[in-house]
């Protein structure tokens, strides 16, 4: 569930109060003329603080610069706040002019209710080229664009070379057989082997979808799209698989009251402190790490490995997984939030987005600025991958996502079970 998380992968659902929804909002979308001939955009992102949230308002400076008509809005709101809010506002018709978008089923949703804007003509060719289609068609529903992506966020596992050393670890685990064995060697040390934020659901739940990745096959994953149910096997083994590691106890002393990515005792800031030696997340992670390190500097000794193979899945080794975060138009916006997303998506734009965020953006052309070297062995992991699938919650859409993550959470808390997380899911698609 946007970064995923921080820069916004998205995906954690809050509950959202109407009443905040008009503070929030300002200006509202579709309100376009400010006046004098002027345009009010409004603009929400999910960056609070740091250089994130500088980066978004030099950009929309720079734009403001070239378009001296035009005036942006930005509300920052906090990640996991974002999607209940935004869809509040989307329902209520007084949603901002510009909004993150995750792509998948989630954003099918807001086009089918007439929410979003088809943007296939606000791109030039060349930034279409520069995107790529493999970032583009996370946005595209009924073969039409429907939103610009900002950055690719595959997924997988970061860890602390000093940890592992000090545990005596000396080569990242291929097989899950050589990550219960490093779990084995970090607890002996005195080390919680892996750091996972609970309380926020989507991060435990990402645990099942690479298990799922590992035992369902590429036709299964694409099959959701126009049959979205759990009757295949692979996905009661995935949730087998969840329930014999969670059984061996590698995550933090009080996950399931861990959040994810707020202060030092979230689980990116128990890696960011080397209080844990390995968390599963999307390529934002790096950036919200170094956040929270006490210098609040990349994590010199950072290193990332993909998921573990699983013996007898059907899946393939080097499938990946992950988000392509980026932002829509309201349906009703001016033509100027098209006009800004393809501002936004220019390489120097790209370079300083990647730079602020300390993640991989969606401009190719951008991609040389990656420096961080855990990036680097995600950026090389994703140019060979077979087949990349967008995080399961977004591709089954905002409902149905979110019963499964909560399945998740239930088998991990010891109120449910591998066979509970595919009823939920089934039972929450039959509700539609």
């Amino acid at each position: 569930m946007m970064n995923r998380r921080r820069i916004g992968r998205v995906t954690a659902i809050s509950a959202a109060a109407a009443l905040a929804i008009g503070a929030l909002a300002g200006c509202s979308a579709g309100d376009g003329d400010g006046g004098d001939g002027a345009v009010t955009l409004t603009f929400w992102h999910n960056s609070t603080t740091g250089d994130g949230k500088a980066y978004w308002e030099a950009t929309a400076a720079d734009f403001e610069a070239e378009h001296p008509d035009v005036k942006i809005e930005i509300q920052a709101i906090q990640n996991e706040e974002m999607d209940g809010k935004l869809q509040t506002a989307l329902n209520s018709g007084d949603a901002p002019d510009i909004f993150m978008a995750r792509g998948g089923g989630k954003l099918a949703a807001v086009v089918e209710a007439g929410q979003a804007q088809d943007l296939s003509s606000a791109l030039s060719d060349d930034t279409k080229a520069a995107l790529g289609d493999g970032a583009l068609s996370a946005f595209t529903v009924d073969g039409k664009l429907y939103g610009v992506p900002s950055s690719v966020l595959p997924g997988g596992i970061y860890y602390s070379k000093d940890l592992f050393e000090q545990a005596g670890i000396t080569a990242t685990p291929t097989t899950f057989d050589e990550l219960g064995d490093a779990v084995d060697k970090l607890k002996a040390a005195g080390i919680d082997p892996i750091a996972l934020g609970a309380k926020d659901a989507w991060p435990a739940a990402h645990w099942f979808y690479f298990f799922a990745l590992r035992e369902c096959s590429q036709d299964v994953f694409a099959g959701l799209t126009d049959d979205p149910s759990f009757t295949d096997d692979c996905w009661l083994r995935a949730g087998e698989d969840l329930a014999d590691f969670a059984g061996t106890e590698p995550f933090n002393q009080g996950f399931l009251t861990t959040t994810a990515q707020q202060g030092a005792g979230s689980s990116a800031g128990l890696v960011a402190n080397h209080k844990a030696a390995m968390e599963l997340m999307g390529a934002w992670d790096p950036g919200v790490i170094a956040s929270l390190t006490p210098d609040e500097k990349p994590l010199a000794d950072l290193g990332w490995f993909p998921f573990p193979a699983v013996d007898g899945g059907d899946g393939e080794s080097g499938a990946m997984m992950g988000g392509v975060d980026g932002f829509s138009c309201y349906v009703d916006a001016p033509k100027e939030c098209g006009e800004f997303l393809e501002f936004a998506s220019q390489k120097q734009y790209q370079e300083g987005y990647a730079n602020a965020f300390v993640t991989l953006p969606a401009n190719k052309d951008a991609q040389s600025v990656v420096t961080d070297p855990a990036l680097q062995e995600v950026l090389a992991a994703v140019n060979e991958a077979p087949y990349v699938s967008v995080w399961l919650d977004t591709l089954l859409g905002q409902n149905v996502g979110n019963a499964l993550n909560v399945g998740v959470v239930d088998l991990l808390a010891g109120k449910g079970s591998p066979q509970g997380i595919v009823d939920a899911v089934d039972e929450a698609i039959q509700k539609g």
